[in-house]
């Protein structure tokens, strides 16, 4: 297998590094698209930009056969205020790579200049960078501008990588991988008044409080137990004094299942529960349904055909061929639904090691050893997928 040189691996954290401390929100990520678009055009990719506002497509074309295969990596960070306490902390206030996307994008332009130096395969590789994938399903965006019109793939895959996994672990799994994502805001409106005199209110708070242990019991009472789900209140807004019953509450919630006929059935569920606990007590209720990213469902076959890649140029104990599902959600999800491909995940680090801080924290940063594994896979999948001798 081609592996990443320490000079190669020595040049993508650098910019790793700068890129993390550049972070750029969903949709805002001008630096780093131009920063991508740059490196892959110095090495001969036809270069696209602006697909999706701020993404970028890099398409390398080689030999005669017409297979095409899609890589993806995610540019965007999060608003959070960073606390890692590296050299390469973000120069943006309130903006960090939370996340990893980061190092996403420095794998695939680590992998991208070897194949376009030393690569050899025959067909046409897109590598697609994606914005906005924190939230602003980015991927979507891209799909709207013509993505998989314009730049065919037959297969797509993606990399994430995952804190809590072993550094450099390669972990796959087949079907579905990582959870929808639905948020709703209820808003309950009663009849303010006195809080000296509660019988002449009709009281929203106690509604509210009624309704967040009743929401617990969709899970525990309603969903198969053999079925991943979730459902989270993350906020409460009501009243701003002691001694007043306020006339509205709201509450923001947000539900995660792994099955689409669960996500169904949560959704009623959820809209049953508050419409019967706001009559019980006297209040109305208003739901705001906001439908996020699907179930992210990894296709069977191009599954074992990229655990294959991995088991023949990789340790088998750097493999995990079947992870865990997860309850956290990606718009890679969207890609899948129109192109077989699969997505799976890098160690960031096991517990108690180096890189294991969780995505979203603001002590959390990217694993740099993950540079040279990750870009090797890439390198690897694509040199045996778009192999000459395959038909």
């Amino acid at each position: 297998m081609d592996r990443l040189s320490d000079a190669a691996i020595q040049e993508f954290t650098l910019l790793r590094r700068d890129i993390h401390q550049h972070p750029e929100l969903a949709f805002q990520e001008r630096r780093t698209a131009a920063l991508v678009a740059a490196q892959l055009g110095a090495w001969g990719y036809a270069v696209t930009t602006g697909l999706g506002g701020t993404g970028v497509v890099g398409q390398l074309k080689r030999g005669t056969s017409n297979r095409t295969l899609g890589l993806r990596a995610d540019m965007d960070a999060l608003p959070i205020l960073e606390a890692s306490g590296t050299a390469w902390a973000s120069c943006t206030h309130g903006v960090m790579h939370a996340c990893g996307h980061d190092g996403h994008t420095a794998m695939l332009l680590a992998a991208a200049q070897h194949l376009a130096l030393d690569g050899a395969f025959d067909g046409t590789l897109n590598l697609i960078f994606q914005p906005a994938e924190e939230g602003g399903g980015g991927a979507l965006k891209m799909m709207e501008d013509g993505l998989f019109d314009r730049f065919p793939c037959d297969a797509i895959f993606a990399m994430h990588n995952m804190p809590g996994m072993p550094q450099g672990q390669l972990v796959f799994r087949s079907g579905p991988a990582m959870a929808s994502s639905d948020y709703a805001t209820i808003t309950l409106h009663g009849h303010g008044g006195h809080g000296a005199m509660p019988h002449k209110a009709t009281d929203v708070v106690v509604a509210a409080a009624s309704l967040i242990m009743a929401l617990q019991t969709v899970v525990s009472r309603h969903v198969d137990p053999m079925q991943p789900a979730v459902v989270t209140v993350g906020a409460v807004h009501a009243g701003e004094a002691n001694n007043v019953i306020p006339a509205e509450a709201r509450l923001e919630i947000s539900v995660r299942t792994l099955e689409p006929q669960v996500r169904r059935s949560v959704e009623q569920r959820i809209r049953d529960l508050v419409r019967l606990q706001a009559e019980s007590f006297g209040v109305r209720a208003e739901i705001a349904w906001r439908p996020g990213y699907a179930v992210l469902v990894n296709d069977p076959q191009q599954t074992a055909r990229a655990l294959a890649v991995a088991q023949k140029h990789f340790p088998a104990g750097q493999i995990n061929p079947q992870g865990p599902m997860l309850t956290g959600s990606e718009d890679f999800a969207f890609m899948l639904e129109r192109v077989p491909g699969s997505y799976l995940f890098i160690g960031n680090g096991a517990d108690g090691e180096p890189g294991a801080c969780m995505v979203h924290n603001p002590a959390y940063d990217f694993n740099d050893q993950n540079i040279g594994p990750g870009a090797s896979y890439w390198i690897a999948l694509v040199q045996e997928l778009l192999s000459p001798t395959q038909p």
